[in-house]
């Protein structure tokens, strides 16, 4: 069983200062948490396959980020330097093209993600991106110049609009996760690339606009998208029990059961953990404790009644099949 988790802040992680070459119980807790991902849980778990987040992180009234678009290149440039230190010193494998996916490789395998498309300046940071491995760019984390996020609801800006084209051209995968759904069906409308989300549960679950509703869930499936499940326990308890109790792998079960409901099939839903992303392990499923747990997941999957052709498809089968058709 090959186990893809679409989405992992690991650079982000690492730039803060998490020694995320080793496992998590190695790493020490700060101030987001006790640690959950290391490149040697992924190899325990038989990870084989991430997708690995460039994240910069805007300025607010809490966080100091960034403020200008030179600032969130910065940070960029730092965590692309990062990867590719951990390539060269074989920690992780970078996957630029489908072929590479069938890499018999001991090496965690990685396609590039940027999570918030503030950092491109211009065409040309795009095309430095694409040279250095980028394959997939999600237009918001919050609202960006591009477009309307999390908590920041918005169309698309003109800027984004003249976006869209320059990333259809490199044949880059659209990811939806933080879009605000004012910016989801125009992008839906302009683009006829590849659509996905790597990290988004259930609205009619867990109703904010962080999640997908029924109708985009339906929207990214119609065009043979793949959905990634978060396993932050606020995305995954309803509003009546979330902070009452902790997630388990039964409220995981829960929203990968309605999206396959929605599409009619298993073929669509996914993992993209998000482990790390700004939460501790307190806040996963009670039986995940690491990356080296994902594999419970099928358990669950399959104490649910789930087939095993099927549980083999959402532990990665899915994913793995949608990067091999939109990987230029």
């Amino acid at each position: 069983m090959i186990i893809v988790d679409a989405h992992l802040d690991l650079s982000y992680n690492a730039i803060r200062g998490r020694a995320v070459e080793k496992s998590a119980r190695e790493q020490i807790a700060d101030d987001q948490g006790i640690p959950s991902v290391g490149l040697a849980d992924l190899r325990a778990g038989g990870v084989g396959l991430i997708c690995a987040t460039i994240f910069c992180l805007p300025h607010d009234d809490e966080h100091p980020g960034y403020r200008s678009a030179q600032e969130a290149h910065d940070q960029m440039l730092d965590q692309l330097r990062w990867y590719q230190g951990m390539e060269s010193a074989r920690q992780i494998s970078f996957v630029r093209k489908a072929a590479q996916l069938e890499k018999a490789d001991q090496l965690p395998r990685a396609i590039l993600l940027l999570e918030g498309a503030d950092p491109i300046r211009h065409e040309s940071d795009l095309h430095m991106l694409f040279g250095a491995g980028l394959r997939i760019v999600g237009l918001a984390w919050r609202q960006t110049r591009f477009a309307g996020g999390t908590g920041a609801p918005g169309p698309l800006t003109a800027a984004g609009v003249q976006l869209l084209p320059m990333l259809d051209r490199l044949g880059i995968i659209h990811d939806t996760s933080h879009l605000a759904e004012e910016s989801f069906w125009p992008l839906l409308d302009l683009t006829a690339g590849p659509v996905m989300a790597s990290h988004s549960n259930c609205r009619e679950i867990v109703p904010t606009d962080r999640q997908l509703s029924d109708e985009m869930i339906r929207a990214v499936t119609a065009r043979d998208g793949v959905i990634g499940i978060n396993l932050f326990d606020k995305f995954l308890l309803p509003p009546d029990q979330s902070g009452k109790r902790r997630a388990t792998l039964a409220d995981v079960v829960t929203h990968v059961r309605h999206m396959c409901d929605l599409a009619g099939d298993a073929a669509h839903v996914g993992l993209g953990t998000d482990m790390d992303g700004g939460f501790g392990r307190d806040q996963l499923p009670v039986e995940i404790e690491t990356s080296a747990d994902l594999p419970r997941i099928a358990q669950a999957l399959n104490a649910a009644g789930f087939s095993d052709p099927d549980i083999l498809a959402i532990m990665g089968e899915n994913w793995m099949r949608f990067f091999k058709g939109n990987l230029k």
